[in-house]
């Protein structure tokens, strides 16, 4: 089975989802996490770090305009290349020119102008997982097919966030914020080509109702939550309910966690190094792990275990606080995040895409990504202003302590609905 898996890896189509997939996730933490870093080392409130990070909300809003890119192509780009991958192109271009936006105005310059430019980022990375998301689940010619590519995507996602995560704190330590963002628009390119290189999905040339008639506008908003609840039925909301509460902890610990490295007076070089060593290892592994048990054992099974590995990673948090600036502690802490946070990751998103219809994959999907995401990128705005409010006499390390303690509790609500749910299912295939 393993070998089966690493050998699908290596298919054309899955080289190309890998390049997609670390499009996907390149520009998400150079508008939330890592930006944080850099906030915080300018000398910006906890606070106010955790309001910006407000700007990934748009990631959660991609449900009110997916409509448009399953039903029209893109302006210019759609007639040349196809609707999905005139999309992901158009969308690529937008996020280039806004991280090198970002990284010429930069904080200094203008608190409320820097923001925009990281909305504007946010905004078209949001498109691009839309269209992303639709191809890899289009292009899948079965379930094991959408499972591997699902992988795929989540190894070159998780590669990108390692690289805005880890590799670019090196590399900020040398050249400084300003040429690090520079490197990350450039990187960019490598998503572009790779839609470049990508086919166009067949299912995208079928006839469809046009959008600029009422029947065409209908079917593009509301068809797709009519077919969703109509095949799913009496388990649709809890599918949502379960989908909305499964990340909570990561998204509420996210903006804290580069702060909290600052504070403790970790250098940011030797967090970045610990990432992209032990760190990209485990992440492999739990993104691989996840991927051989949704083959070997379902989606559902593996969404369960997912929901008990992902907020228990952050009572790790809780004892880099207590021991204190510890390299070797790090290390531990990473190797224990970065491997629940893959899992959880890949778990929640092969789960979420067998949930879909044809005809209807972007729109149902970024309905399902906005629940997981909208609810958590909500609340972790009000992050800084938590860890502040539990700051006594100035120890903030004592207060991040119990602040990731309060996220990994956050969990359990998941875990009991995801319980529920496939106690549910169980009982409905019986």
């Amino acid at each position: 089975m393993q070998t089966e898996f690493w050998r699908a890896l290596t298919r054309p189509k899955v080289g190309v989802m890998l390049a997609l997939g670390f499009s996907s996730g390149l520009p998400l933490w150079l508008v939330g996490n890592t930006l944080g870093y850099w906030l915080r080392e300018e000398g910006i409130a906890l606070a106010a770090i955790g309001f910006l990070s407000w700007v990934g909300i748009a990631y959660s809003l991609k449900f009110l305009w997916a409509p448009l890119i399953d039903k029209a192509d893109a302006p210019l780009l759609g007639r040349w290349l196809g609707r999905r991958r005139g999309w992901m192109a158009l969308s690529q271009i937008v996020v280039i020119i806004g991280l090198a936006g970002m990284a010429w105005w930069q904080p200094q310059g203008g608190l409320a102008t820097f923001g925009l430019l990281a909305l504007l980022t946010a905004f078209a990375s949001a498109t691009q997982d839309i269209v992303i998301d639709a191809w890899r689940i289009e292009s899948g010619d079965n379930a094991e097919q959408i499972a591997l590519l699902t992988s795929a995507s989540q190894l070159g996602y998780r590669s990108a966030l390692l690289v805005t995560d880890a590799l670019i704190l090196i590399l900020a330590a040398s050249v400084g914020w300003v040429l690090s963002y520079q490197a990350m628009a450039a990187l960019m390119l490598v998503g572009l080509a790779a839609t470049l290189m990508a086919a166009e999905p067949a299912s995208t040339s079928a006839p469809q109702a046009p959008l600029v008639s009422f029947r065409g506008l209908a079917d593009a908003i509301a068809g797709p939550f009519i077919a969703f609840f109509q095949s799913h039925g009496r388990n649709a909301l809890l599918m949502l309910a379960a989908v909305s509460l499964y990340r909570l902890p990561d998204f509420l610990l996210g903006p804290m966690a580069n702060p909290f490295y600052a504070d403790l007076g970790l250098a940011k070089e030797a967090v970045g190094a610990v990432r992209g060593s032990v760190g990209l290892a485990a992440t492999f592994a739990g993104v691989a792990a996840a991927g051989l048990m949704a083959l070997r054992f379902g989606f559902v099974a593996t969404l369960l275990a997912g929901a008990v590995l992902g907020p228990g990673s952050n009572l790790a948090f809780v004892a880099l606080a207590v021991f204190g600036p510890s390299v070797e502690v790090l290390a531990s802490v990473m190797v224990i995040d970065n491997f629940a946070t893959g899992f959880a990751g890949t778990a929640l998103v092969t789960y979420m895409s067998s949930l879909t219809s044809l005809g209807y994959t972007a729109t149902q999907y970024a309905l399902l990504s906005s629940f997981y995401a909208l609810l958590g990128k909500l609340l972790k705005g009000f992050s800084g202003a938590a860890v502040e409010a539990l700051t006594v006499d100035g120890a903030v390390i004592p207060a991040y302590a119990l602040y990731f303690t309060g996220t990994a509790l956050v969990g359990i609500p998941a875990l009991l609905l995801c319980v529920w749910l496939a106690r549910r299912l169980k009982s409905a295939s019986a």
